[in-house]
């Protein structure tokens, strides 16, 4: 009997209803469904009189989510499916996100295709898009303190308020550099789109196998965003007397003290996305944020040379 799994966002009604509508549906054709929310992949910030809220990697999957289940289907927004991707990628499952959210950048359709997809995933017509994962590390004196699968981001930054840091930064075997500004971003492809976007980084297709370094507001003409391989892994020391947050995917985050180390490196674990269609990086870009549209027409007034 083929296995399939639904993850969804509890707190909007329509993914809950579309979850169970969908489950006896699937069910219904002989599948074996597995239902769970999107809140077992956020893994919580930590707190100042509990500065650690860790959960190992391994240990996110839900109940039912394994290498035998064939895909899963995800509902909801960007968020949800950061979280799910936590959950599943490292046991190799396949995501269909359907948007029930607003952007749904990362989404492959919407409800109102739903039938159709349903319909393409019974027929296995489809195909699987692998995409970068990062696994981002805090070790205190050598021991693994805190970890966590990322898609888009990991930031690093002070806290309540922003002001100036001071970071020592060691990509690979090359010489550390020293970074001043608010805070860094270390992004996959996929997550140029997104924070690494706005604070000034390139966009850069999914398919490139590569990791940006964004510093945030650097106090340097000379700081810029820095492309390099994800073959090279990335260490952090953060040189300021006070305590730094770091929030991976912005839901999932600790405290960084001054001794402590951060070490981000290529996940073993790759997000496989399902697609029902060829992938169209730029369509969804054109579709999402507007890039590559026409020039709005000159007025009628204005003298060219």
């Amino acid at each position: 009997m083929p296995k399939i799994g639904i993850i969804y966002n509890d707190i909007k009604p329509v993914a809950c209803r579309i979850a169970e509508e969908l489950s006896e549906k699937i069910a219904g054709y002989g599948w074996e469904v597995h239902l769970a929310t999107g809140m077992g992949g956020i893994l919580g910030y930590s707190k100042p009189n509990r500065p650690m809220c860790h959960t190992p990697i391994a240990s996110l999957a839900p109940t039912g989510f394994d290498e035998d289940m064939a895909l899963a289907v995800v509902l909801g927004g960007d968020g949800t499916v950061l979280a799910a991707f936590r959950q599943v990628a490292p046991h190799g499952i396949p995501l269909l996100a359907i948007n029930t959210g607003h952007m749904g950048f990362l989404t492959e359709t919407y409800l109102n295709q739903l039938p159709q997809a349903i319909e393409a995933i019974l027929a296995q017509d489809y195909d699987i898009e692998e995409r970068l994962m990062l696994t981002v590390q805090l070790f205190q004196k050598d021991v693994l303190a805190w970890e966590a699968l990322c898609l888009n981001e990991m930031v690093l930054h002070r806290e309540p308020l922003t002001s100036m840091c001071h970071f020592e930064v060691e990509v690979g075997r090359h010489a550390p550099v020293d970074i001043a500004a608010d805070g860094i971003i270390l992004s996959t492809p996929t997550g140029s789109t997104a924070y690494a976007l706005s604070a000034g980084g390139p966009v850069i297709t999914p398919d490139v196998a590569v990791m940006q370094l964004v510093p945030i507001c650097p106090h340097s003409l000379a700081s810029r965003a820095l492309v390099f391989s994800a073959t090279e892994p990335v260490t952090i020391y953060a040189a300021n007397p006070d305590r730094l947050v770091m929030v991976v995917d912005g839901n999932a985050g600790c405290y960084v003290c001054p001794e402590d180390r951060v070490r981000v490196q290529r996940s073993p674990y790759p997000a496989k996305f399902v697609r029902l269609k060829p992938p169209e990086f730029f369509h969804v870009l054109r579709e999402k944020l507007g890039w590559g549209l026409p020039h709005v027409a000159k007025p009628t007034s204005v003298e060219l040379p």
